[in-house]
């Protein structure tokens, strides 16, 4: 399921009181005699999948230059060194945890979305930090879908400064922001603007999926500025810039970040399985507007259409059907005969990127999920069996 989407362009490495006291200590082990990592996030719950320790910075204005001082230690510089080359890609990542687990992008640290659909490591990754002391890193895992990728180094061999990780859920259009990172090897090099829109569906670097709820930002992301962080106005995590629009090839100043939410949620899943899962269905879908609705008679003026269905998909086997006759609208084509999603297990669908949203974030695998439908005026409720997303979604078509 892919609505239509941007050309985009790389970046990375080729570009409150007592209780909750308790509930942490007693997470992170240290009521029970047992250690576990814990990060403690702003607006969040603790999770146990990092440690990030910082704290919102003070004040209510935006101060670049009070957040870069505070928090660039926590930035670093990635190296990747794939087969025999002498010569590294780089990138950017950032520090989540005190036992050195580090955030970044898939294309940072592995031939993500360069090769021909397979996905090879890099053999050799190095981290370097502000002092320009660098050491060696392992890679714990990556996920392509929402090109997310995790490292650890060392905790002994260097001193880390752990950024806190904010509620990208929260972010508005206007908010200032911050970026640090190390655009054409310029390391640790700040850059402001302010968020230009958020919940962007974009064609993914490293998938053949859109990567759902991306902030766009104004502030300048160049080449090697991919992995690192996105701060909020207090010095949060917000996400993790990934990459640009442009229809030359070249840097226009619309850059795209990974929004933190689902950054976290990769996080959690390598750091606990090695790998992260998602949700499928097998369909494609167009939006529903009330242009489109008063046009050709639907009888809802928003939802998902349903375009087409692949063959063998969980969506065939539940019966829900695409469409067959594609219309002009307005300049545009739009496809009919399809059913029309307005709900998924009970949340309202608005659009064919909320279907991705709503499939991507809150089903799992195996999960069965109710798709509330109109087919031929009435509206009916389908259950569909999810399946595990394919890396390549026309395999054994």
């Amino acid at each position: 399921m892919r609505p239509r989407g941007l050309t985009t362009i790389a970046l990375g490495s080729a570009l409150v009181g007592g209780a909750a006291v308790l509930a942490v200590a007693w997470a992170a082990g240290w009521l029970n005699g047992e250690r576990r990592t814990v990060v403690v996030q702003e607006h969040a719950p603790a999770v146990e999948v990092s440690a990030a320790r910082g704290r919102p910075l003070l004040g209510s204005g935006f101060d670049p230059a009070h957040i870069y001082a505070a928090r660039s230690a926590g930035v670093v510089t990635i190296f990747s060194v794939f087969g025999s080359s002498s010569s590294a890609s780089q990138g950017s990542g950032f520090v989540v945890s005190g036992d050195g687990v580090i955030l970044t992008n898939s294309h940072v640290v592995t031939d993500a979305g360069t090769g021909d659909g397979s996905v090879r490591p890099a053999d050799r990754v190095y981290v370097e930090f502000r002092d320009r002391d660098r050491v060696a890193a392992t890679i714990v895992g990556w996920d392509v879908f929402d090109d997310v990728g995790v490292i650890r180094v060392d905790p002994t061999a260097h001193a880390l400064r752990p950024l806190p990780l904010g509620d990208s859920s929260r972010v508005v259009v206007g908010d200032p922001v911050a970026a640090i990172g190390s655009p054409f090897g310029n390391e640790n090099s700040l850059a402001v603007g302010v968020v230009s829109a958020t919940q962007r569906s974009i064609e993914s670097l490293t998938s053949r999926y859109n990567l759902v709820d991306a902030i766009q930002v104004d502030a300048p992301i160049n080449h090697g500025n991919s992995g690192g962080p996105l701060f909020d106005a207090q010095g949060r995590v917000i996400g993790i810039n990934a990459q640009i629009r442009s229809d030359s090839g070249t840097a226009e100043g619309v850059g795209f970040a990974v929004p933190i939410n689902a950054a976290r949620r990769s996080m959690g899943e390598l750091l606990a399985t090695g790998k992260v899962t998602y949700a499928y269905v097998g369909v494609t879908t167009e939006d529903l507007t009330p242009g489109i609705a008063r046009r050709f008679g639907y009888p809802v003026r928003y939802g998902a259409v349903i375009a087409s269905v692949r063959p063998g998909s969980p969506g065939a086997t539940a019966g829900l059907r695409g469409g067959s006759d594609e219309r002009d609208f307005n300049g545009a084509s739009f496809t009919l005969g399809g059913d029309v999603l307005v709900a998924l297990d009970g949340r309202p669908v608005r659009s064919a990127a909320g279907v991705v949203r709503l499939v991507s974030t809150r089903l799992r695998p195996g999960q069965r999920a109710m798709f509330t439908i109109f087919r031929d005026g009435r509206k009916r409720d389908v259950p569909v069996v999810l399946a595990e997303r394919p890396e390549d979604p026309d395999a054994g078509r």
